[in-house]
């Protein structure tokens, strides 16, 4: 059985009296309703005849689709599902659908993955895949293409990332508070703010605590689990090894426990393990990780905003504060 066709705004013109533009105007849901005799009238109409306004063609007339593109390296790190989930969240509560497309952090994947999105008609992109120097992310400024950073920042473009050298900090800080000295410091890539961020902060920790960290300790890698334990192999084979590490990122933490049960260390009793973003699988390990939260559902709300806010902006880089959770992994107080 064929179906009837939508009632068209023309239709409901012909129906009223008045023309199309009119009857656009008054059934524009985005617009203040109007009390006027006319506009009652239409609305009534509009009613008795069936119409549903079309939202997706109305948009894609003003060039708008209400979607926003969100860019990630890889979507098999639980950090960026997270946080496109919570993307997704922050979006639908101002009435806009989110896509993604992942980069796998390569520049010439990220540009065509944002030139994908854009021909689709996205109405920004929020980026979470984002280098340091990022080529994107000027290229984006100079068209003046609406968009946001999320996670990561360029110190440019709008961002709403977490303050990842306070998180840093904490972290460091809380292993020196139970007596350590001989720490390690896995930052995760330093072409990333957030591994040069987090890595900033806890060095300041050591720095004001006066513990001299050894140069061969602090290793740079991907935010993987298979990084974490080969650093960690690293850290427990030598003759003389770290009692505690942090881990800039929960799967490097992942990969340092893995490696520690291979050298039959014991966390949180041989060796004080911290993580960051507390991932939801983070307390329920057979020992519980402490790890730094990320505030993700308040950094996506503030990316959304961001990317939707008119140009310029007096505050493009927002900072979300993190908190520390202490659990098992840490362990007691260094003898």
């Amino acid at each position: 059985m064929d179906k009837t066709p939508p009632v068209t705004l023309r239709e409901v013109a012909r129906a009223a009296g008045v023309s199309t533009s009119t009857v656009s105007r008054i059934l524009d849901d985005r617009i203040p309703p109007s009390r006027s005799a006319t506009a009652e009238r239409v609305r009534a109409v509009a009613d008795s005849l069936g119409y549903r306004r079309n939202t997706f063609a109305s948009n894609l007339r003003r060039g708008e689709t209400a979607t926003i593109g969100v860019l990630v390296p890889r979507l098999s790190d639980t950090v960026m599902a997270l946080m496109f989930e919570a993307i997704g969240r922050a979006a639908h509560r101002l009435g806009y659908f989110t896509v993604v497309a992942t980069t796998g952090d390569d520049p010439a994947d990220e540009q065509k993955a944002a030139q994908t999105l854009l021909g689709r008609n996205v109405d920004g992109l929020i980026i979470a895949s984002s280098l340091q120097e990022d080529a994107l992310a000027r290229k984006l400024r100079d068209q003046g293409v609406p968009h946001a950073l999320v996670l990561r920042t360029d110190g440019i473009s709008p961002s709403s990332i977490g303050d990842d050298e306070a998180g840093g900090y904490l972290a460091a800080r809380h292993l020196i508070d139970l007596g350590h000295t001989h720490i390690a410091v896995l930052p995760g890539p330093l072409f990333t703010s957030t591994a040069t961020g987090r890595l900033a902060g806890s060095m300041k920790a050591l720095n004001e605590a006066g513990v001299t960290v050894n140069p061969d300790w602090i290793i740079e890698s991907s935010f993987g689990i298979e990084s974490g334990e080969e650093a960690g192999r690293r850290l427990f084979s030598s003759s003389v090894r770290p009692t505690a590490v942090f881990a800039a990122n929960d799967n490097l933490a992942l990969g340092v426990i893995a490696a520690a049960h291979q050298r039959s260390l014991s966390v949180g009793d041989d060796v004080a393990l911290v993580g960051y973003n507390d991932i939801p699988l983070a307390h329920l390990l057979s020992v519980p990780l402490t790890s730094v939260r990320t505030p993700f559902d308040q950094i996506a709300a503030a990316a959304v905003d961001l990317m939707l806010a008119p140009t310029p902006i007096n505050d493009p880089i927002r900072r979300a504060m993190p908190t520390l959770i202490p659990r098992r992994s840490s362990g007691s107080p260094a003898a």
